[in-house]
């Protein structure tokens, strides 16, 4: 009896068959680059995190390590630990790698400076040596959805401070440009060896539109995001990956101060986030969802609204361009 019938609920739901799964992503793989394509291999933004280390061990499945670059791109702060993982990773799958510090891109074009006075406006003593990270609150509860700012002082006293709008906004649109400009060079590299760019989007984040426009978000072939963040980790551990890329924790390693995916955007962990995803998708009753997650069946209606309240606000994103008019000769092409 499955759980839609049984009207039970458990993580049994995203078991998968794991070599059959990898085989068909490599098949597609191979495929999109010959008929879809016409590209010689695949470039990977690697930063160490599980979702960039299973897409590009199945490009090295699909494709072999010759025809596989890995890009590893930090910036001022990104965790030490990250371009470790990601050196390890590379040296497992045997792929070449080009490192590149986008730190002075970005302080050129004016990431930190932006990001730093939104931040000021909130807390007017940051400055050098200060961390911080912004938080989600809100949306399980049932309410609307808001950013809050923690920062650590350089004696480590902690700060928090609500976020206006503006200054939201602001230091949201700085961060992105880390993504974008990682972008640039992962599509430099792409258009040098004639090669397509793989996107690494879990099921999870592409759901909920955690990725940037024209940034993590842009890319040529997306290999899993058909696949729950569980089913991601279950899948390296299946194509024998590193231990230590392996028990990575969730992060958006994008600002100063640790920060889990948890915090910054889905409010759960992603094995529960995973269940009420599957749940949603499935038709599941809320009270299924609450029983499963040790929750009242208001906090798992609140849930089931949050991940709606994403889809729909974050729609825009997964858009092509708005044309005025129909170009009907590229459309009866395709």
């Amino acid at each position: 009896m499955t759980p839609l019938e049984s009207n039970t609920l458990d993580w049994t739901v995203l078991d998968l068959d794991y070599a059959r799964e990898a085989d068909h992503i490599a098949a597609r793989l191979r495929e999109a680059l010959a008929r879809d394509l016409h590209r010689r291999g695949l470039v990977v933004a690697i930063s160490g995190g599980i979702d960039s280390s299973t897409c590009v061990a199945l490009a090295v499945r699909a494709l072999g390590p010759a025809r596989v670059l890995g890009l590893i791109l930090p910036e001022r702060d990104s965790s030490d630990d990250s371009a470790v993982r990601a050196g390890l990773l590379a040296s497992h799958l045997g792929i070449r790698t080009e490192t590149v510090d986008i730190a002075p891109a970005l302080e050129a074009i004016g990431c930190y400076r932006a990001r730093d006075a939104a931040v000021r406006n909130a807390l007017p003593e940051y400055g050098p040596g200060w961390k911080f990270k912004i938080v989600i609150d809100g949306g399980i509860e049932g309410r609307i959805n808001r950013f809050r700012l923690v920062a650590e002082a350089p004696d480590g006293a902690p700060h928090e401070r609500d976020l206006a709008l503006a200054d939201y906004l602001t230091i949201v649109a700085a961060t992105n440009f880390k993504q974008r400009i990682r972008k640039t060079l992962e599509y430099f590299h792409a258009d040098r060896l004639n090669y397509a760019v793989v996107g690494t989007p879990n099921r999870l984040e592409y759901d909920q539109g955690f990725f940037v426009k024209n940034g993590d978000g842009s890319a040529d072939v997306k290999p899993i995001a058909h696949l729950y963040k569980s089913q991601v980790y279950a899948m390296a551990r299946h194509l024998g990956l590193p231990e230590r890329v392996c028990a990575a924790v969730p992060t958006t390693d994008t600002y100063s101060l640790a920060q889990g995916q948890d915090e910054f955007y889905f409010a759960l962990p992603y094995r529960q986030m995973d269940l009420a995803l599957w749940a949603l998708n499935h038709d599941v009753p809320a009270a299924s969802l609450a029983l499963a997650l040790g929750v009242d069946e208001l906090r798992a209606q609140a849930i089931y609204d949050d991940i709606r309240n994403k889809r729909r606000t974050t729609r825009y994103l997964h858009l092509p361009p708005v044309l005025v008019d129909e170009v009907a000769e590229l459309e009866a092409a395709a």
